[in-house]
């Protein structure tokens, strides 16, 4: 019996071989040579160690013939797993890498995930094998495998073997931007890199690189001080320059501290001479005009502290300064506003640089930054006379700030200054001044001896309408799809929308889900008209997105599930049978962890992937007229006479998905009321779907009852050290007029307030989800509550996404879509801002807003602290923007006596709200655009209480201003 034969029974007996690596074997043996089948056979007992033996001795040829049958053994593999088959893929990337004898080649078989199996030791034949090769083509490889690095490899074996193919080279070192950060991440944290083997003299050695210092322990290596192991370090030349030019590597720079931490470590080596420190000072500051996240610039900020460039090093550099208080994030820009202010002040730099910074800084929303405008400012005039002039005109600027308190403070610089400026500035003043708020005018006009035209004391201004959004009516769905190749070309479009989308907050869109009901819908039809013409439309479609053979959903079914239809109709997945009535999508072996949208949508699915093979109907009743979602009652009752005079029956998914569509409100009831009435005194399953419609339409759909309102404390994420307080909504089961499937009885049932969320900021059908409920938007707002409280004291991302189409929904419009608002007003991202602002204009547009309710809830949601005054003051001084100052007073005058009256405390008492004088700033800018006079239930009262206290805080301030816009003083 020959050697392989025996290897062969040996594996059968232990059931060590996988049948495709006998396979493998059994095809090589006749093939090869029986040197390049002993590296074969190496490769099934996972000798490792004996790989660079046999290897050595090998020509091209040999291992060129070797590697067909290695690319069909690691693809058998590809899906196993298990401490055997580990070993021999890990086996298998020693003798490719040996096999391969072109460079390309070589590096995309290194390139694979595999490489990340290797343990350190089986870094030693590896390099051994390498070794021998040319430099150039060690070089080679090593730049091709620097290419394919992605976030995972770079401090990985991927990077660790690309770094000692070139010091093996000893050739040009990689610079591209994966490459970079895998150099920053080892130095930082260097204990991986010390378990491969050194590159010593050219050649590999089982010891620690040579930059490591012997740890006192038995056989143990500990690195040194960063500093001495960048000093020594080949690389530090040639990388250093593109370290801040490289995207991400921030974190690496500063996550170590103590002597891993690079900033004092880069400053250590510029003070001695081995860096060049001006370099490395344009260097961070050019980094720093570049912008990124603010984590990713702290980095950079930390290695110019370390360097603590002089006052004449700064002066030389001060177009760069302007340029970062110009355009970088306030956290780049305060520090060198303070650096242009102490080079002002000690005189090395030329004036008009106080102005040029002045005009870049005194139009950015950031208070802080203005505010130390003005002081540096103030400072200049104080200390040069001559420059009061130049510098009351640069305060002019931020007249037209939107922050009131901020165009105060310039007034104030203005009237401490003007004295000394002269009179030849007051035509400039007097035209800045007009674009200061209504109710600083009075001032203004009296600072510089103009006329008033508004505010305190001014005649009362005609209020001005708000400006709001054209308000349309729904859009009609397109025709359905004419032929075969568009339906393939709809299927094609959606799933290339959910590729594009994949991995990103979900935005939600009407369009989208009416795209989605088209190309179901045009499934269904087509495969009842000719499913063979059907599947070769499809046919480019499923090559463009292969079928994985199998189906799971481990989140809610979404637009994706139409290549699931699209793999049913083709013979590529055989459909689920549906199990009657009781059938639930979680209950079936493909569902998994669904919401209740994704029940019915799931349940829907199902039914129609195994109707189109099994039981075609001619088209579905569900698919919406408008594309908002809604289904008009006269089609549905057309679609069902069709359905009657074709003998098809109703799917009973299908069929609950049109109810939980219809419009009662739609003028066409009376006629559909008509015409199911006589639809269901037939019998067969078209009367029973009529007598179950004509029940659903006369009592107006389902009773929804009034939401109970309570105070608790949501479901938490990540073990919070500060526990949540919320509004939780909660509501018992609709009546429903008529029985329903248990795939849709989730949705109308009892709903219980846990603050749980969904994560519909990730989950691509939450994009479908306001089409399943589109005359129901209360019930809908009622399971997003906890996702939109979530953007505010959770601060999800992508949360408010479902509020704009909510707001343009059927139904009414009560206190879930307004709790809802409410928190979403207050998200942390603006992306989510914006969508409440979109959302609370289209509701006044429309006439659904109730801003009374609306009001209690944000004095609500701000005294639980679920939402923080400052994110809500951005929002509505957006709406203020928009044109809608009466609708944002109309908010404010419900929910200021609340927030008047303070936070709770922790010692009992109340506390002031924090950013309650920004609020009553824009009350009053909106109050006073809006022509608001005369007392106001609640708030008069307050802000007087408030502005007749001592003092001058800038909240007494504000409330003083808003009780004069209300009721101007006597005499004025």
């Amino acid at each position: 019996m020959s050697a392989l034969a025996k290897l062969l029974r040996m594996r059968e007996r232990t059931g060590r071989l996988l049948p495709v690596e006998r396979e493998v074997l059994d095809t090589a043996a006749p093939e090869l040579d029986p040197d390049a089948h002993a590296v074969l056979l190496a490769v099934a007992d996972g000798e490792i160690r004996r790989l660079p033996e046999l290897l050595t001795g090998l020509s091209d040829a040999q291992r060129r013939s070797c590697v067909p049958h290695l690319k069909a053994w690691r693809t058998g593999l590809r899906d196993e797993w298990g401490q055997e088959t580990g070993l021999r893929s890990r086996a298998l990337v020693i003798a490719g890498a040996g096999c391969h004898t072109g460079a390309s080649a070589a590096a995309q078989w290194l390139g694979h995930d595999d490489l990340s199996l290797l343990d350190p030791a089986d870094a030693v034949p590896l390099l051994a094998l390498l070794a021998d090769r040319p430099a150039e083509w060690l070089n080679d490889v090593a730049h091709r495998l620097a290419g394919r690095l992605r976030s995972a490899d770079e401090w990985g074996n991927h990077y660790l073997l690309a770094e000692r193919l070139v010091l093996l080279s000893g050739g040009p070192v990689p610079t591209g931007e994966p490459f970079v950060r895998g150099w920053a991440r080892t130095r930082s944290w260097p204990y991986e890199a010390l378990r491969w083997p050194a590159v010593v003299g050219g050649a590999p050695a089982p010891a620690p690189a040579p930059d490591v210092a012997p740890d006192s322990s038995p056989g143990g290596t500990r690195p040194g001080p960063l500093v001495e192991r960048l000093r020594a370090d080949p690389f530090l030349d040639a990388l250093l320059p593109r370290l801040f030019e490289t995207d991400d590597v921030g974190a690496a720079l500063v996550g170590w501290i103590g002597q891993n931490s690079w900033p004092p470590a880069l400053a250590e080596l510029a003070a001695e001479g081995r860096l060049e420190r001006a370099a490395l000072i344009d260097d961070c500051l050019a980094r720093l005009l570049r912008g990124g996240r603010p984590g990713e610039l702290r980095a950079f900020q930390a290695v110019l502290k370390e360097l603590d460039p002089t006052d004449e090093e700064y002066a030389a550099r001060v177009t760069v300064l302007l340029r970062l208080l110009r355009d970088g994030t306030s956290p780049v820009a305060g520090p060198a506003q303070e650096r242009l202010a102490a080079l002002d002040a000690a005189g090395l730099v030329d004036p008009e640089h106080l102005l040029e910074a002045s005009r870049t800084v005194l139009f950015r929303p950031e208070k802080k930054l203005v505010r130390a405008q003005l002081k540096w400012l103030d400072a200049a005039a104080r200390r040069d006379r001559e420059r009061a002039g130049a510098v009351v005109l640069a305060a002019a600027d931020a007249l037209g700030h939107q922050d009131t308190g901020l165009q105060e403070r310039a007034l104030n610089l203005i009237a401490r200054h003007l004295r000394h400026a002269g009179d030849a500035v007051r035509g400039e003043l007097a035209a800045a001044a007009e674009a200061v708020s209504p109710v600083l005018r009075p001032r203004a006009a009296e600072l510089l001896g103009l006329e008033a035209t508004g505010g305190e004391g001014a005649a009362v201004p005609a209020g001005a309408e708000d400006v709001l959004p054209p308000v349309t009516g729904p859009r009609p769905m397109a025709p359905p799809p004419a032929t075969a190749a568009e339906v393939a070309e709809e299927v094609g479009a959606a799933l290339a929308a959910v590729r594009a989308a994949e991995y990103r907050p979900a935005t939600a869109s009407a369009v989208e889900a009416a795209a989605f009901e088209r190309a179901l819908d045009g499934l269904v039809r087509h495969g009842y008209r000719d499913r063979e013409e059907l599947v070769r439309a499809l046919a480019p479609v499923v090559r463009a997105y292969p079928w994985s053979g199998h189906h799971a959903w481990w989140n809610d079914p979404g637009p994706w599930e139409l290549r699931y239809v699209a793999a049913v109709l083709g013979g590529e997945e055989e459909p689920a049978v549906p199990s009657g009535d009781g059938a639930r999508a979680a209950g079936h072996p493909h569902g998994r962890n669904l919401t209740p949208f994704g029940e019915v949508l799931g349940s829907r699915i199902l039914e129609v992937a195994w109707r189109v093979v099994h039981d075609p109907v001619p088209f579905l009743l569900a698919t919406p007229t408008y594309v908002d979602g809604r289904l008009d009652p006269a089609e549905l009752a057309d679609r069902l006479a069709e359905y009657g005079r074709l003998g098809a029956e109703p799917g009973p998914c299908d069929l609950d998905q049109a109810l939980l569509r219809l419009d009662t409100t739609a003028g066409s009831v009376p006629e559909a009321l008509a015409a199911v009435e006589r639809l269901g005194k037939e019998t067969g399953a078209a009367g029973a779907a009529g007598r179950k419609v004509h029940a659903w339409l006369t009592a107006g759909g389902p009773a929804v009852p009034e939401f109970v309102r309570a105070m608790g404390r949501p479901h938490q994420y990540g073990g919070r050290a500060d526990p949540l307080r919320r509004v939780l909504l909660s509501g018992e089961a609709s009546a429903l007029p008529c029985e329903i499937g248990p795939w849709a009885r989730p949705l109308l049932g009892a709903y219980i307030g846990s603050g749980k969320r969904d994560q519909t900021s990730w989950n691509p059908a939450a994009r479908l989800w306001p089409s399943v409920l589109p005359v129901h938007r209360e019930l809908l707002a009622l399971h997003l509550q906890p996702t939109f409280a979530a953007t505010a004291d959770e601060e999800l991302r992508g949360g408010a996404a479902l509020l704009p189409v909510l707001a343009e929904g059927g139904g009414p419009a009560g206190q879930a879509v307004h709790l809802g608002l409410a928190h979403c007003l207050g998200a942390r991202h603006a992306e989510d801002r914006t969508a409440a602002v979109d959302a609370l204009l289209t509701l006044a547009a429309r006439g659904e807003l109730d801003a009374g309710r609306l009001g209690r809830d944000l004095a609500e949601t701000v005294e639980l602290g679920t939402v923080k005054p400052n994110r809500l003051l951005e929002s509505l001084r957006e709406v203020f923007r928009a044109g809608a100052p009466g609708v944002v007073w109309s908010v404010l005058a419900t929910a200021l006596p609340t927030l008047l009256a303070g936070q709770p405390g922790e010692s009992g008492g109340r506390k002031p709200v924090r950013g309650l004088p920004d609020l009553l700033a824009l009350g009053a800018e909106c109050a006073g655009a809006s022509g608001i006079r005369g007392p106001v239930d609640g708030v008069t009262a307050a802000v007087s209480e408030l502005a007749s206290r001592g003092g001058t805080g800038r909240l007494v301030k504000e409330a003083r201003r808003l009780r004069d816009v209300l009721e101007p003083p006597a005499g004025k």
